[in-house]
C-alpha cells in the first residue's frame, strides 16, 4: 500500500470538473474517481469534457454509478440494461477501468439471488470488449443486497472474470459488519476499496443512515470508527489487497470550501490511512526480531 493506491471522488469537491481535476492533482492524487454527470452535465459537451480529463493527467479510477441495475424483469429490465451499455460506453471514452454498481434499491426488484448472479454476469460480459471491469457494490439499505458478504456472494456465485466486489467502509461501518469474514474473499476479486467515516458511533435510525450517508460523511482519521477502520486496512494489506482506494465522502461542509481545500484534507487522511497499515507492520517486524534475538 502506497500513496499512489488512493484517490478523491469527485462527489467530495465542489466547482466544474477542470478545478477538481486541478485540485486533486494538485494535492498529491494522481488519480479521480468520475461521476458520468460530471461529464455529461460539462459546459462544453461530453466529448470536450473527456478531453479535459485526458489533457489532465489524472487517471480516471472509475464511474458512478449505475443503479438499482439488478434482479428487474421484461421491460424495466431492458431499460436498465441500455442505460448500462451507455454508462459503458461512458467508461470507455474517458479511459475509466471501472463501472460502479450499487446494489438495487428498487421495490421492483426481486431478491432471487440467481436472477441477480445472471444480472451481474450479463453485463460483466458485456463490458469485456470495451475493457472495462464491473465493480458491485452493496449498500447498507439495499434492498436484498445490503451486507459486503451478500455482494460477494454474488460476485463469486457468478464466477466472472471481469466482476469484481467493491468495499465500501461507510456501509460496512454502518452494518457493524464482521470484518474478519473479510478473509473469504481473495484480493484479486476486490475491485476497488471506498473509504469515509462519520462522527458519530450510533445511527440511530434508518433516516439518519441516509442523512449521514449522503451529507455528513468525513474523511478517514477524522470520525469516530478509527479502530474499525484501522483494522480493516489491515486485513486487507494483511491479504494481499493492492489496488485501489477512493475516498467516497458525500459532506455538505465541504461543499463550502475551496476544492483545493478539501483535497488537502484528504491528502492528510491517506497518509493516515498508510501510517495505520505501516505502524502495524513495522510493530509486528519489531516483535518478531525481539523473538528472534531472545532465542
Amino acid at each position: 500500500m502506497n500513496l499512489a493506491n488512493f484517490g478523491m471522488d469527485s462527489i467530495t469537491l465542489a466547482g466544474p470538473l477542470e478545478s477538481k481535476l486541478r485540485a486533486s492533482k494538485a494535492a498529491g492524487f494522481s488519480q479521480l474517481m468520475l461521476w458520468a454527470k460530471d461529464l455529461a452535465g460539462h459546459p462544453g459537451g461530453i466529448d470536450e469534457a473527456v478531453r479535459v480529463v485526458r489533457a489532465s493527467g489524472v487517471r480516471v479510477t472509475g464511474i458512478q454509478v449505475m443503479r438499482d441495475y439488478e434482479g428487474l424483469d421484461g421491460a424495466l429490465h431492458d431499460y436498465k440494461l441500455d442505460i448500462a451499455r451507455q454508462m459503458l460506453l461512458v467508461c470507455k471514452a474517458v479511459g475509466a477501468p471501472l463501472l460502479m454498481v450499487c446494489s438495487s434499491t428498487s421495490s421492483h426488484a426481486v431478491g432471487d439471488m440467481d436472477k441477480i448472479v445472471r444480472d451481474l454476469a450479463k453485463l460483466a460480459t458485456l463490458a469485456v470488449p470495451l475493457g472495462v471491469k464491473v465493480g458491485y457494490e452493496a449498500l447498507s439499505w439495499g434492498r436484498h443486497v445490503n451486507q459486503y458478504q451478500q455482494s460477494w456472494e454474488a460476485v463469486e456465485r457468478a464466477g466472472h472474470a471481469n466482476l469484481g466486489v467493491v468495499l465500501d467502509s461507510f456501509h460496512m461501518l454502518a452494518n457493524d459488519a464482521d470484518l474478519t469474514e473479510l478473509d473469504d474473499i481473495p484480493a484479486h476479486k476486490i475491485a476497488l476499496v471506498q473509504l469515509s467515516d462519520y462522527m458519530w458511533r450510533d445511527l440511530r435510525s434508518a433516516e439518519e443512515r441516509l442523512e449521514t450517508a449522503r451529507h455528513l460523511r468525513v474523511f478517514p482519521g477524522e470520525g469516530s470508527h478509527a479502530r474499525e477502520l484501522s483494522v480493516m486496512l489491515r486485513q486487507l494489506n494483511r491479504n494481499g489487497y493492492r489496488g485501489d482506494f477512493s475516498f467516497e465522502v458525500f459532506n455538505d461542509d465541504y461543499l463550502q470550501f475551496s476544492p483545493e481545500v478539501v483535497a488537502r484534507r484528504a491528502y492528510r487522511s491517506a497518509k493516515w490511512v498508510t501510517d495505520q497499515v505501516l505502524r502495524r507492520s513495522l510493530t509486528v517486524l519489531q516483535a518478531t526480531a525481539g523473538h528472534a534475538a531472545m532465542a
